[in-house]
C-alpha cells in the first residue's frame, strides 16, 4: 500500500504572503507519520514563488498553480494543485453533491445547510434556488440537455427540475426511505434511484410512473452507476416483455453499491442478477470506466477495479488511506476519486 503525502487544504492562500507556511504529512500504512512544513522565502524574478521544505521533505518544480513536493523516505512524490477559482459564498455548509451541465455553463449542488442551488460555473453567481424537498437533498445531476435537474432526498422523493425557471415539473414518489443517489438512462426518457429501502427502482419520465424495482437488496443501495454492457456478457432474459416506455434499457448493466459489503451488477432490462463481488466494508460508490472495467469505493478506503467479465477476483485494489471513499469519476485513461479526508 503506496505512502500518501498531504498538504493543508489551503496552501495557496497560505503561500501567497511573504513567508507563508503551510503544513505536510507524508503517512505510510503500519508506520509513523512523518511531519514538515513548506515556506515561501518570497518571489523569483519571473514571479513564481520560492518555495522550500523543512526536513524529510523536497522541493521539485514549483509553478504560480502548482508545487511538486517529495518525500525521499518514503520514494513518493505529488504535485499540488490551487483551485483554478473558488466559490465560497454558494453554500454556507459543507457540500454533499454537485454536477455541471453538459456544456459546462451551469452548476448545481447541494448543501448540509439545506439548500439546493444552481449557478453560473464561470462566476458562481446564484440563479436559481430549487425549493420542495422535505429534509436534506442528498443527489443532483442536471441531465444530458443541460436544461433539467434530477434530485433525490431523505423524504424518498424523486424530482425533476427545470433549471430554467426552478419549477418541480414531476415528483416520484415510490420508495420507502430516502433516496441516496440517481442515474439517468441515455437522453433521460428513464432515470433510476436507489435508496435506503433497499431498492433500485427505473422510473418513467413521461408518465411520471415506476416502471419496476430493478433490485431489492434488503440492505441500503449507497450508489448505483448504468453503463453499456461488453458483448460478451450474459444479461438474462426478462420474465414479461419490458414495456414499451422503457427506452434503452437493453443492453445495459446496473450496478449497486450496497452497505452490506456487497457490488451488484443487475441485467437492466431484464432484472436479473449479473454478478455478486464481497468487498471489505460498505459500498458507498461505483462508475464505468468502460464497458469492461469498473471501479467501487469502500467505508474502509478501498478502491476496487473489477472485469464484469470475471469479478471472482478484483484486477487491483488501491488503498491510499483509510478514509471513506465517497464518489469516483473516470477522467481521461485513469479517474478521480474523492474520500473523507
Amino acid at each position: 500500500m503506496a505512502a500518501t503525502l498531504r498538504i493543508q487544504s489551503d496552501w495557496s492562500r497560505a503561500l501567497s504572503r511573504d513567508e507563508g507556511e503551510a503544513w505536510l504529512s507524508c503517512r505510510s500504512p503500519g508506520k509513523p507519520t512523518l511531519y514538515g512544513s513548506v515556506t515561501r522565502r518570497g518571489l523569483s524574478s519571473d514571479g513564481v514563488p520560492d518555495i522550500v521544505a523543512s526536513e524529510g521533505f523536497v522541493v521539485g518544480e514549483v509553478t504560480k498553480k502548482s508545487i511538486l513536493i517529495s518525500c525521499p523516505h518514503e520514494n513518493v512524490s505529488t504535485k499540488f494543485l490551487a483551485p483554478y477559482t473558488s466559490f465560497s459564498r454558494i453554500h454556507q455548509k459543507s457540500i454533499t453533491c454537485l454536477d455541471i451541465s453538459s456544456g459546462g455553463g451551469l452548476g448545481v449542488s447541494t448543501s448540509t445547510d439545506g439548500t439546493m442551488k444552481i449557478w453560473q460555473a464561470a462566476n458562481g453567481e446564484i440563479r436559481r434556488l430549487l425549493e420542495g424537498h422535505v429534509y436534506d437533498v442528498n443527489c443532483c445531476r442536471f441531465f444530458p440537455s443541460g436544461l433539467v435537474v434530477l434530485s433525490g432526498g431523505m423524504d424518498a422523493q424523486l424530482k425533476i427540475w427545470s433549471a430554467e425557471d426552478a419549477s418541480c415539473v414531476v415528483t416520484f414518489k415510490g420508495h420507502k426511505g430516502g433516496i441516496l443517489d440517481t442515474a439517468i438512462v441515455d437522453r433521460g426518457r428513464n432515470v433510476l434511484s436507489c435508496s435506503r429501502d433497499g431498492s433500485a427502482r427505473l422510473w418513467d419520465c413521461g408518465k411520471s410512473a415506476c416502471l419496476g424495482v430493478i433490485a431489492d437488496c434488503g440492505s441500503p443501495v449507497n450508489g448505483i452507476a448504468v453503463g453499456t454492457a461488453d458483448n460478451c456478457l450474459n444479461l438474462g432474459t426478462p420474465e414479461k416483455p419490458p414495456s414499451e416506455r422503457e427506452v434503452g434499457t437493453e443492453g445495459k448493466i446496473l450496478l449497486l453499491a450496497r452497505e452490506d459489503k456487497k457490488l451488484q451488477g443487475v441485467g437492466l432490462q431484464s432484472r436479473q442478477p449479473v454478478f455478486l463481488f464481497v468487498g471489505s466494508d460498505a459500498f458507498n460508490c461505483c462508475t464505468f470506466l468502460s464497458s469492461t472495467y469498473i471501479l467501487a469505493g469502500t467505508q474502509d478506503g478501498n478502491i476496487y477495479q473489477l472485469d464484469v467479465r470475471n469479478t471472482n477476483a478484483p484486477i487491483q485494489v488501491i488503498h491510499r488511506s483509510g478514509a471513506p471513499v465517497l464518489s469516483l469519476l473516470p477522467y481521461r485513461d485513469g479517474f478521480i476519486a474523492s474520500q473523507g479526508n
